[in-house]
């Protein structure tokens, strides 16, 4: 399963949303409110093994599937399905 995939299963099974794009904001869609987002950032740091850092709680990183992914590659994580 990629990152993405992973994802978009927590959002599906957290958040009961599965009509949105990779690119699209969670926040200005309305696919996920602050307190989603703080659950968002638990899974992450809990799915992945990283530790996100204050000053990375920034829409460019956390606010889509895509930025999501590509954040997590620039932490480390792979993006190829093992």
């Amino acid at each position: 399963m990629t990152p993405a995939d992973a994802i978009r299963a927590f959002i599906s099974d957290s958040f009961f949303v599965e009509e949105y794009t990779n690119e699209e904001s969670f926040l200005r869609s309305g696919t996920i409110d602050s307190t989603g987002m703080l659950e968002l950032i638990s899974f992450v740091e809990e799915h992945f093994g990283v530790e996100i850092d204050d000053e990375e709680l920034v829409p460019d990183n956390l606010d889509s599937v895509d930025n999501l992914v590509g954040f997590l590659a620039r932490k480390g994580v792979s993006t190829t399905v093992a």
